[in-house]
């Protein structure tokens, strides 16, 4: 059933999938939730003070101040974020359009003014609450926000010190006439290929026994008007 407590389960049997059956540990993992999404995601990133980020994709404040403007959290209120998101240890980048008319994209602001370790955001000028990925700066400042935790996490692997990634403060700015940063990914980073988890889901439930044979559509159909079963 879609409710507030199941989908808070469901966020914690990937996560418990991923831990168990694929070994991740928490401080290889990037949780990334969009819209209502950003309630499980953030419940979870509160409860786990080791995650290697969080991505917050037109994300709310809670349920009821998308659809009222309230200045306190009920206690009938779901997905409280506002309250939350400052449990959160890692690093969150928050990508928010300016013309959401679904989730009003203060919701953004706010939460990222609430964060702890705060990244450099993205407000995507004249972007809705679904069409974010076809702005070309969406996917390169997402790029870029993995690179700056690749970073330090190889600079805390060296014993070296933290480094801290700041991309240019236009960034944080919205974006006119579509333009993007300069932002590429390095050459020297290879891309290593590999199987995605629905692919290996797949193959895991692939047995050994000759798939049965299917009877057609018009098999199907005669079969059924034989016994009555259509008129």
């Amino acid at each position: 059933q879609p409710t507030e407590c199941n989908t808070y389960a469901d966020i914690d049997a990937a996560y418990t999938c991923l831990k168990e059956r694929y070994g991740v540990k928490d401080e290889d993992l990037i949780l990334y939730g969009q819209s209502v999404g950003s309630g499980p995601t953030v419940d979870l990133a509160s409860r786990l003070p080791n995650l290697r980020g969080v991505v917050l994709h037109s994300p709310i404040l809670s349920g009821m101040r998308v659809l009222y403007p309230v200045k306190r959290t009920y206690w009938f209120d779901i997905y409280k974020n506002i309250d939350k998101i400052g449990a959160v240890n890692c690093q969150v980048l928050v990508i928010h359009g300016t013309a959401d008319e679904v989730v009003h994209h203060s919701h953004g602001k706010q939460l990222w003014e609430l964060c702890k370790n705060k990244y450099d955001p993205l407000w995507v000028n004249g972007g809705g609450h679904c069409n974010l990925k076809i702005y070309p700066e969406f996917i390169k400042h997402l790029k870029k926000f993995v690179l700056s935790l690749n970073k330090s996490k190889a600079a805390a692997a060296n014993g070296s010190e933290k480094v801290v990634v700041n991309s240019d403060k236009r960034s944080n700015k919205p974006s006119e006439g579509g333009t993007s940063d300069t932002f590429e990914l390095g050459a020297d980073l290879p891309e290593v290929s590999r199987n995605s988890l629905d692919s290996r889901l797949e193959k895991s439930k692939k047995s050994n026994k000759p798939e049965k044979s299917r009877m057609s559509t018009d098999r199907v159909d005669r079969f059924r008007r034989k016994k009555g079963l259509v008129w």
